[in-house]
C-alpha cells in the first residue's frame, strides 16, 4: 500500500472497467474473497422523490437510491451508488445509473472512480457462474437464459468460463430481443437458438438461469429436468419472483449471502406457504467457497441458487480493476 497516498484518483470508464474484469479472473476474485471474507454493513436505501409540481405519476417521480459500503481493514474501502428510476423509460433512459468509488482504508484517500454499471453487471453474472461452478453438474452443456437483459446478455459468457456449454437456448417475453440475443452468443461461438416455449426450453436445459424483472414466477419447477440447476438472479424485493413454490420442493437451496431471506420474494413466498424454511438452505457463496457446505451430491439431485448481490462483489471487482491497472 506503500506510495499510493500521493496518486491522482484514476478513472475508469466502462470500456476500461470491462477489459479488466474477464470472467476467468472475476470468477476467482469473488470465490477468493468469498472465502477470505470483509467488512459488510447493511445497504442504504433512501427514496427520493420528485415535487408534484414536476408532473408525472407516482412512479415517474420517484427514484430510489441504494448505497452500498464495504471495506477489507488497512487495505481497501468501495462505497457503490445505485440510483433507479423506474420513470426513465418514458424519458428515454436507462433505469438504472451507478457508480464507484474506492479508497485508501487507512488513509481515506480516494483511489478510484470505476463504471458503476459495469461491475454490477459483471460481478452479477460471475457470482451466478462461481455458485454453478459448485451446484452444476460437471457435464452441463446446455444453458436456458430467461431474459435478454444487461445481465442476461453476460451469462452466457460467465457460464462458459466454469461448464462446458455446447448450447445456449434464449427465452424473453418479446421474441425480437430473445432472437437479438441469440445472434449475439452466436457471434462470440456458441450454438444459441430463442425459444417461444419456455416449459420445453426448462425440461431440455442442464443450466437455466432468470435475468428479469418479473413479479411473478415464469419458471416452474414441474418443467425443470433432474439434475438441473436454476439459478435465480432477479428477484431483489419481496414483490419480485420468477419461480414458483415447486422449484424449491425436493431441490437443494444455496444462497449468495443470507440477506437474500429477508429480501427475495422467491424465497419469502415459499416460506410464507410453508414449502421452504430458513433452516433448508445448505450454503452461502462463503461456505461453499471455504469449503464449509457441500455443493452438488448427486448427477440426478435439483439444485437451485438465489442471489440478491453484495457489496462484497463489488468490491472484489473494484479491487481487480483498480490492481490490474496498476500491473
Amino acid at each position: 500500500m506503500a506510495g499510493r497516498y500521493h496518486r491522482c484518483m484514476q478513472l475508469f470508464d466502462a470500456n476500461t472497467t470491462r477489459a479488466a474484469l474477464p470472467f476467468d479472473r472475476l470468477i476467482a476474485a469473488l470465490r477468493e474473497r468469498f472465502a477470505g471474507g470483509c467488512e459488510v454493513p447493511p445497504r442504504h436505501v433512501h427514496e427520493i422523490n420528485s415535487p408534484i409540481s414536476e408532473g408525472g405519476d407516482a412512479a415517474s417521480r420517484r427514484m430510489t437510491s441504494l448505497i452500498m459500503p464495504a471495506w477489507l481493514p488497512g487495505k481497501y474501502y468501495g462505497v457503490k451508488i445505485v440510483n433507479i428510476a423506474p420513470g426513465n423509460a418514458k424519458r428515454g433512459l436507462p433505469g438504472l445509473h451507478s457508480s464507484y468509488l474506492l479508497f485508501d482504508a487507512r488513509t481515506g484517500a480516494p483511489l478510484a472512480q470505476i463504471d458503476g454499471d459495469q461491475i454490477t453487471e459483471r460481478r452479477t453474472a460471475a457470482a451466478s457462474a462461481l455458485a454453478a461452478s459448485y451446484l452444476a453438474r460437471a457435464d452441463a452443456k446446455h444453458l436456458l437464459v430467461v431474459g435478454a437483459g444487461r445481465v442476461a446478455q453476460l451469462l452466457p459468457a460467465a457460464y462458459r468460463a466454469v461448464r462446458p456449454l455446447e448450447r445456449v437456448t434464449v427465452w424473453a417475453r418479446r421474441a425480437s430481443e430473445a432472437q437479438a440475443l441469440a445472434a449475439q452468443v452466436r457471434a462470440a461461438g456458441l450454438p444459441a437458438f430463442a425459444s417461444t416455449d419456455l416449459a420445453a426450453a426448462c425440461g431440455e436445459a442442464d443450466i437455466v438461469s432468470c435475468a428479469t424483472l418479473s413479479t411473478e414466477p415464469l419458471v416452474r419447477g414441474a418443467w425443470l429436468a433432474p439434475g438441473s440447476h436454476l439459478d435465480l438472479i432477479g428477484s431483489f424485493t419481496p414483490a419480485m419472483r420468477e419461480a414458483d413454490d415447486a422449484c424449491f420442493q425436493d431441490a437443494r437451496v444455496f444462497v449468495d449471502t443470507d440477506e437474500a431471506l429477508q429480501k427475495s420474494g422467491d424465497l419469502l413466498v415459499p416460506m410464507q406457504h410453508g414449502v421452504l424454511r430458513a433452516d433448508d438452505v445448505r450454503g452461502t457463496l462463503t461456505t461453499l467457497s471455504k469449503g464449509v457446505a457441500t455443493g452438488r451430491k448427486g448427477e440426478h439431485e435439483r439444485t437451485v441458487f438465489k442471489s440478491v448481490g453484495s457489496a462484497l462483489e463489488d468490491l472484489a471487482a473494484a479491487v481487480l480493476v483498480y490492481e490490474s491497472a496498476r500491473g
